[in-house]
């Protein structure tokens, strides 16, 4: 577990420092976005990621790695928005509020995967890359319906916990990515 940790927080490491410059180029653009939308973008990256493992090919320079970031980031992005909602012209929030943000939204999903990952016994080890990427799909299409039912669930869990679980699913992949790129 210790080892995870450690993996996770370089993994986390990697998608906040791309979160940052991307703050630093853009502003907090992104906080007039619906969480719906969010969601929109959390899909097409997990569905491009789909489709250069199917096709075998990729004719955008981006590839995988960088899709599972954006998906940890707008996850991320999200969850800022379900507790802040939006903003008006976007930049509301100061930079180092966005940070504090973020930081707290990202360490309450890795206590959770931290949790989880006791009471599974490290699974996620034996998965397949393909096969975490398709977790998240059916993660946002359970966010898709959960928000057409404007946010209720009966017995399910909300919002804030499907967006958590992509992020947890999209760092298990970074850090199997990254041992695939250590090993070759």
């Amino acid at each position: 577990m210790i080892k995870t940790k450690q993996q996770f927080e370089e993994a986390i490491e990697k998608c906040r420092s791309i979160f940052l410059d991307k703050m630093q180029d853009y502003g907090t653009a992104w906080r007039v976005l619906r969480p719906s939308s969010l969601t929109d973008q959390i899909y097409i990256k997990a569905n491009r990621i789909r489709s250069i493992q199917i096709k075998g090919l990729s004719k955008v320079k981006e590839g995988i790695e960088d899709e599972f970031i954006g998906i940890v980031n707008y996850s991320v992005m999200a969850l800022i928005q379900l507790e802040k909602g939006l903003a008006t012209e976007g930049d509301d929030l100061t930079n180092k509020e966005i940070e504090e943000l973020y930081n707290r939204h990202i360490y309450t999903a890795q206590s959770l995967m931290e949790n989880k990952n006791h009471d599974y016994d490290e699974a996620w080890r034996n998965m397949r890359i393909s096969s975490l990427d398709d977790i998240i799909l059916m993660k946002l299409l359970r966010v898709k319906q959960i928000e057409d039912n404007e946010g209720k669930t009966l017995v399910s869990e909300g919002l804030d916990a499907n967006y958590q679980d992509m992020i947890n699913y999209a760092l298990f992949a970074l850090i199997k990515l990254a041992k695939e790129n250590d090993s070759n």
